[in-house]
């Protein structure tokens, strides 16, 4: 009885348009999260979602875009470092493919794919961050990094401190 009392209170915000689908939520993915402890981030590349392990079995659940086809990767890692509206410079390969991008794009410009925040992964190759293009939230799409909204990325960004284990499946 409470669990339909739940999804009908659920049910009624999406309708008045309280609740808005794209928000992390609150999961229990127990296949992509089953094993790993309190405080890991799971990133699961074939669901396009990364998880925020809370307890055994839960997570909080965000969309994100992942790795385009030949860019994905999988592994464990770790936060190496957090940055708030970071400035980007383009990695070698995405220099190569598009030649007229400058050295470094400032935090803040709308030409800037870091977003509102950036958590960098050790050796500094990838990162999970912001987008100022939130239609590619859900595809595949990036180079190897992990792309949040700006606003779940400035949520993970408070939750999580650097050293937190990053498992991307």
């Amino acid at each position: 009885m409470q669990r339909n009392a739940i999804v009908g209170v659920g049910l009624l915000a999406l309708f008045l348009g309280l609740f808005d689908p794209s928000s992390p939520v609150l999961a229990a993915p127990a296949a992509a999260i089953a094993s790993e402890s309190p405080g890991t981030i799971v990133v699961n590349t074939s669901q396009r979602r990364l998880y925020l392990v809370v307890s055994a079995g839960h997570a909080v659940s965000y969309p994100v875009g992942v790795g385009r086809a030949g860019k994905q990767w999988s592994g464990t890692s770790y936060i190496a470092s957090k940055h708030l509206r970071p400035a980007w410079s383009p990695p070698e390969e995405i220099k190569h493919d598009r030649p007229g991008l400058p050295a470094v794009i400032p935090s803040g410009s709308p030409r800037n794919p870091m977003g509102a925040a950036a958590l960098v992964l050790a050796h500094g190759q990838y990162a999970i961050h912001g987008t100022n293009a939130p239609g590619s939230i859900g595809g595949f799409v990036s180079y190897g990094c992990i792309r949040m909204y700006n606003k779940d990325i400035l949520d993970l960004y408070a939750r999580v401190g650097v050293g937190t284990r990053v498992v991307v499946q």
